[in-house]
Order: structure tokens, then sequence, then C-alpha cells
């Protein structure tokens, strides 16, 4: 997880990244690879999607069903 510093400016860091996540999940459940599809480009690749996932999934905004094996988001 990138952190907001001196180094890492805001826009780069793994934060910035959770309401452009959470906007798609809110819409509708869907799955990380439709969801890596649709953001891909904008979130930098695979291992910023993760850990952005990976985040949100931990500080309990997000679940994963897994029966169906889509996102949800949590209010």
């Amino acid at each position: 997880m990138r952190l907001p510093s001196k180094v890492t400016p805001f826009c780069r860091s793994t934060l910035s990244l959770f309401p452009l996540l959470l906007s798609e999940i809110k819409t509708s459940d869907i799955s990380p690879m439709n969801l890596f599809g649709k953001i891909g480009k904008e979130v930098g690749g695979i291992v910023n999607f993760m850990n952005t996932l990976d985040c949100l999934y931990a500080l309990g905004q997000i679940e994963l069903d897994e029966q169906t094996e889509l996102l949800s988001y949590v209010d």
C-alpha cells in the first residue's frame, strides 16, 4: 500500500483509488475481473488494483461473495 508522503503525492497513493473502485462497486455487484477490465488502466496496473481491493476489504467497505465470486459494497 502506498500512502501519501513527501515522496508519494496523494494522487499516486492507494488512498486516491478508493473512490474510483467504490463508485464502480456501489452501482452493482461486479466480479474482480470485470472491475479490472473497466478501470485497470486508470489504477495503473494489477498490483495497484489488488492493493486497493485488499485495503477496502480490510476496512470492511467491500465484501466478496464466495458463491457468486462478486464484489459488493457494504453499507
